[in-house]
């Protein structure tokens, strides 16, 4: 069973920075790739970025999104999400999401995904 776990959320200024990690597991092959999404409250989901497993390439389909950086580690089954200059606006809950069905590239729509983890809170205060 594939599971997907989100970490690294909390409380902090804005300006500040954070790292969220997306531990994931039961995969049985490299061909899958993790996106992370956020919904703020009363707003829609809104997909970040995405990575894939397989060769590391990228994809973020907003350019405004630029202060993320997504990146993983294979070997600790693990993707990042880097959050600098964070802002007040950047408040929402963070998820993580594999696509390993399809999986044929990264995809910006989360009906693309099968796994998704629970969240993790983003809170950023002025």
């Amino acid at each position: 069973e594939v599971q997907v776990v989100e970490s690294g959320g909390g409380l902090v200024q804005a300006g500040g920075s954070l790292r969220l990690s997306c531990t994931v597991s039961g995969f049985t092959s490299d061909d899958y790739f993790i996106g992370w999404f956020r919904q703020a409250p009363g707003m829609e989901r809104e997909m970040i970025s995405c990575i894939s497993r397989s060769d590391g390439t990228t994809f973020s389909p907003d350019p405004k999104m630029a202060r993320f950086t997504i990146s993983s580690d294979n070997a600790r089954n693990t993707v990042f999400l880097q959050i600098n200059n964070l802002e007040p606006e950047d408040t929402a809950v963070y998820y993580c999401a594999a696509d390993y069905v399809r999986a044929y590239y990264c995809s910006r729509y989360g009906s693309s995904y099968d796994a998704w983890g629970k969240g993790t809170q983003v809170t950023v205060s002025s």
